[in-house]
């Protein structure tokens, strides 16, 4: 007598096959997201000064601000340019503590924010209205 040697369905096999699938999907969207999401230790060149008088620090803000940390010269004049496009969550409203500075941004455009010399190991943060968003930089 021959054996029959074809396979049987069972019903665990579409099972098995969709968990497979939606493992890949996951997989997929797990590493798209790191792709596309700026690294929280991101850290940007140091500004260059002006003709000698101010240093510009470019952030882009839109979901969070880019970068989150970065580092200037001290006791010189900087001006904070807040680069927008299309940016309609929180980080629009901007914070700083130190500056006596709130605002809220346009939804695309650039905004100017002139900071003062630090002074050597100053951080001076700011952040979004609620919190969730912030950025730093560090004068030495």
């Amino acid at each position: 007598m021959k054996k029959d040697t074809k396979k049987k369905n069972t019903s665990a096999e579409p099972i098995i096959r969709s968990a497979i699938v939606i493992g890949i999907f996951i997989l997929g969207a797990v590493l798209l997201s790191r792709v596309n999401r700026p690294s929280a230790s991101q850290n940007s060149p140091t500004p260059e000064v002006i003709t000698g008088e101010k240093q510009v620090i470019d952030i882009s803000v839109k979901g969070g601000y880019t970068p989150r940390q970065t580092t200037a010269k001290a006791n010189v004049p900087s001006v904070l340019k807040m680069k927008t496009q299309g940016t309609f969550d929180c980080s629009s409203s901007v914070v700083i503590p130190a500056l006596n500075y709130r605002a809220r941004l346009p939804s695309t455009g650039t905004t100017e924010i002139e900071v003062p010399a630090q002074k050597p190991g100053t951080v001076l943060s700011g952040m979004c209205s609620m919190g969730m968003y912030s950025f730093k930089i560090r004068f030495d």
